[in-house]
Parts: structure tokens; sequence; C-alpha cells
């Protein structure tokens, strides 16, 4: 699996302040870095076979999905969540968990998996991040966020090796 490209992100805030909705907060940051990923590099959505966040959960995902598709991009077909993978798409299930440990355990088992087997191609990964602490969210401050990009491509001719 080779990384092609890269796309470094800004932190966003929205001036969500609840930490029950992180979801909410980090999709303007993953929007925005996808966004700048598709214009930077001239790739569509349609060029990937899996478009994956860190743990935007159910909200988070529709969120995203509603910002991408205002800017002109439709993620709705190939977009996965990892938090979502994980756990039930049910919100009232208050789902999600580290965006780090829900992006490490998908990407390094589940999608790694799939693209070593040559199932999956051409992957565009946005780890999601919020920056914040105990003590900003204690106060009702906003959470700022934050989203890195990297585009994977797979090398393997479908039996687990390169050709």
């Amino acid at each position: 699996i080779a990384i092609l490209n890269a796309t470094l992100g800004r932190v966003r805030d929205w001036g969500v302040s609840d930490v029950n909705n992180m979801g909410a907060a980090m999709a303007p940051a993953a929007a925005d870095t996808l966004i700048r990923h598709f214009k930077d590099t001239g790739e569509q959505p349609s060029d990937f076979d899996m478009i994956v966040t860190g743990d935007l959960g159910a909200l988070g995902s529709r969120i995203l999905k509603d910002l991408m598709w205002e800017k002109g991009y439709d993620i709705s077909s190939n977009h996965v969540d990892c938090g979502e993978m994980i756990y039930k798409v049910i919100e009232d299930e208050f789902q999600g968990g580290s965006g780090a440990g829900c992006s490490a355990v998908v990407m390094n088992s589940y999608i790694f998996t799939k693209m070593s087997a040559g199932l999956y191609k051409r992957v565009l990964f946005a780890a999601t991040g919020a920056l914040l602490s105990t003590v900003s969210s204690g106060q009702g401050e906003s959470i700022p966020c934050i989203s890195h990009a990297v585009e994977l491509l797979s090398l393997s001719n479908g039996n687990g090796a390169a050709p």
C-alpha cells in the first residue's frame, strides 16, 4: 500500500461546545480538508473506492455529507466512518469513541486487509480530531477540530503481493 498524496488539515471551529456532540464539531474540519484535497489534486469523490473518516458517528457523517454536497462534492455512495463501522448506527446508543482508536482499528484491520487483497484500489482517509481539554470544555468553550487526509493506493495484484 502506497501513499500517493496527503493534505494537512487546518483548525476549524464552528462554535460547537457540547462534548457529547463531537461529530458536529469535527465534521467541518473533515469537509474542509476533503474539499481542499479534491481541489489540490483535481480528483473527485468517485475516484475512490472509499472515503473514510475517523469517528464522526451517524450525525457527524450526515453533517459531513451535507457540507460536501453544498460545495459540489457527493460522497454519499463511498463515504464510511470508522465509528459507524464499529458501533451501531443508532444515535441514541451514544456511539463513538476515540477517533484515533476507531481509525486505527478499522484502517489496520478491515481496510488494509481489503486493500492487500486487491478489493479496494484507492482509499482517501481523513482522520479527525478535537482540540479540547476538560478545562476548556468545562468552561463551555467551543471545540476546535482538525482533520488530515492521506490518499492510499493498493499495489496488490489481488493475492496480497505487489505486482
